[in-house]
């Protein structure tokens, strides 16, 4: 009974302290929210410790500024986040040792603004919620003793990658640049293409806790003044305390959270981004991660490459016509396998149905069965070489799978025409140019195999029409998913399946309602 009632009384003060630390917590955050700058410097960096806590990584670098009177003064920052040389050479080196040739007595502020501080980037407020968010978000923080203001200057400064070539958007011909975790960095790559004074970027913080900038960026006499509106909407809606990468913004922005296919675009290259600008399209950064969303998006767009823009026509275009052909190999090749097996064995040629006859006849299983384990292994072995190392990854599945393919074989496991579709599917599902539009090809591919199975070609007819229907009622900020086909527009059909000379594509596409619809200004064949 002592040793019940003791863990009864250890375990009620544990809730009544979790309380109470969350109850500060909570009185805290609206302090911040609330607070003013203090005029006592000592106040002030009580406050901010309050804030902080005891982080290691605040640093406050007090000092004597050698005006007249003497006023101490503190600068505060994060170590990791900010440019140190620039700290200690254009902040602290001038406010030191420079004061004291000021002649000017009237305004110590406009002294330090003006004279002594020189950075590009000054802001001052008497807000400690300002105060806090430019220390997390790495700028230094100037509080004077006896002022009731804080300056916020600029000095991030942090590690960030160089810049390289996109890993998952290669080309054979096209810029070798990618874009950055960094936003400032692939704010630049986007500015150096589009020198257009009518480019708009705004700027959001969404994320309770991570404070994550998001920039949203159109072309102010292009993009649809509703669409914009629309983003806007629903960036500022997004209610959740973090956000680490863009696919956090996708998913809470997308019209229909429940479909496989994605009704918006993703890529890192800042070429591709410029290109979909000039179409009348918003892109969305997000700091911390190199993957930019497009928006509005529709079905045809996901199988376009940036390399069918910087080749000649007729290239492009065979190149695209191959990419419709291998989509419906990679979608339909396992389940008209499975169907001609299963049900209608007469429509094989006779030599052919006898050879696949000869290898099935050991196998002890039905073919539904023989290849869902065979892609099921594939996906698993690509599954393995993404994440496995360097070099290591692709031989890993290339091997694997002739490995374990011929193994399946020879033990009568599975036939060998099945290992051939398989090798087939899976080579077709690689032609895709956009990762996430060929992952929802390997998803759908299962139910049509199941299909298959059940009704032989009429269920791949029914589950067809299924899909073709969801399609064509999925939208994407009001722009429909399957246009030009869906609603029909001839005139966009000019860069769909295949991609007609530069000079005829005078005109922007209608589907994404542009302001200026003239992409060529002279000349051209309409």
């Amino acid at each position: 009974m002592r040793n019940r009632s003791f863990r009864f009384k250890r375990s009620r003060k544990r809730k009544k302290e979790k309380f109470l630390a969350e109850y500060y917590e909570q009185k805290l955050e609206e302090t911040v929210e609330e607070s003013k700058v203090y005029n006592n410097l000592e106040q002030n960096l009580e406050f901010i410790k309050n804030v902080f806590g005891d982080t290691v990584d605040l640093v406050q670098r007090k000092f004597v500024i050698p005006y007249t009177p003497e006023r101490e003064a503190v600068v505060l920052y994060l170590d990791e986040l900010v440019n140190k040389n620039l700290i200690n050479e254009f902040i602290l080196s001038p406010l030191m040792t420079q004061a004291d040739h000021i002649d000017v007595k009237a305004d110590l502020w406009k002294d330090v603004e003006e004279h002594l501080v020189q950075v590009g980037e000054t802001e001052k407020t008497d807000e400690m919620k300002k105060v806090v968010d430019a220390i997390l978000n790495g700028d230094s923080v100037l509080i004077i003793n006896g002022y009731d203001q804080a300056m916020i200057l600029g000095t991030k400064g942090w590690d960030k990658r160089s810049i390289d070539e996109p890993r998952a958007e290669a080309v054979v011909r096209g810029p070798r640049e990618g874009l950055s975790e960094t936003l400032s960095v692939s704010l630049g790559l986007i500015r150096r293409r589009l020198k257009d004074p009518h480019l708009r970027i705004k700027n959001y913080k969404i994320g309770e806790r991570t404070q994550t900038a998001v920039n949203l960026i159109y072309i102010k006499d292009v993009a649809d003044p509703d669409v914009v509106k629309e983003v806007e909407k629903r960036l500022k809606d997004i209610k959740i305390d973090g956000i680490l990468e863009s696919g956090y913004v996708e998913e809470f922005i997308q019209d229909i959270t429940w479909t496989p296919f994605p009704q918006i675009q993703n890529t890192e290259r800042p070429d591709a981004v410029v290109g979909h600008l000039l179409e009348g399209k918003v892109a969305i950064l997000v700091d911390g991660t190199p993957h930019v969303l497009i928006a509005p998006a529709v079905f045809t767009q996901f199988y376009y490459s940036p390399e069918d823009y910087y080749e000649r026509f007729h290239i492009s275009s065979f190149l695209r016509l191959i990419r419709l052909l291998s989509l419906f190999v990679a979608l339909l090749l396992p389940a008209l396998y499975i169907a001609f097996v299963s049900f209608h064995p007469e429509m094989i040629p006779s030599e052919l149905a006898i050879a696949m006859a000869g290898g099935r006849a050991s196998v002890p299983f039905p073919s539904i069965l023989e290849a869902l384990v065979m892609e099921i292994s594939v996906e698993i072995l690509r599954e393995a070489s993404i994440r496995l190392p360097g070099p290591i990854g692709p031989t890993i599945g290339i091997v694997g799978g002739l490995v374990i393919g011929n193994a399946a074989v020879d033990a009568g496991l599975v036939s060998p025409a099945i290992v051939i579709v398989v090798g087939l599917t899976t080579i077709s599902s690689y032609a895709n140019p956009s990762y996430n539009a060929a992952i929802s090809v390997r998803l759908i591919r299962f139910p049509l195999m199941i299909a298959a199975a059940i009704f032989g070609l009429y269920g791949i007819m029914l589950g067809l029409m299924l899909v073709l229907v969801h399609l064509v009622q999925l939208q994407s900020f009001g722009i429909p998913y399957m246009t030009p086909y869906a609603p029909f527009n001839w005139r966009d059909l000019k860069d769909s399946l295949i991609r007609t000379p530069w000079t005829w594509m005078n005109k922007r596409p209608t589907l994404y309602r542009p302001q200026d619809r003239q992409r060529e200004q002279e000349g051209g064949n309409a």
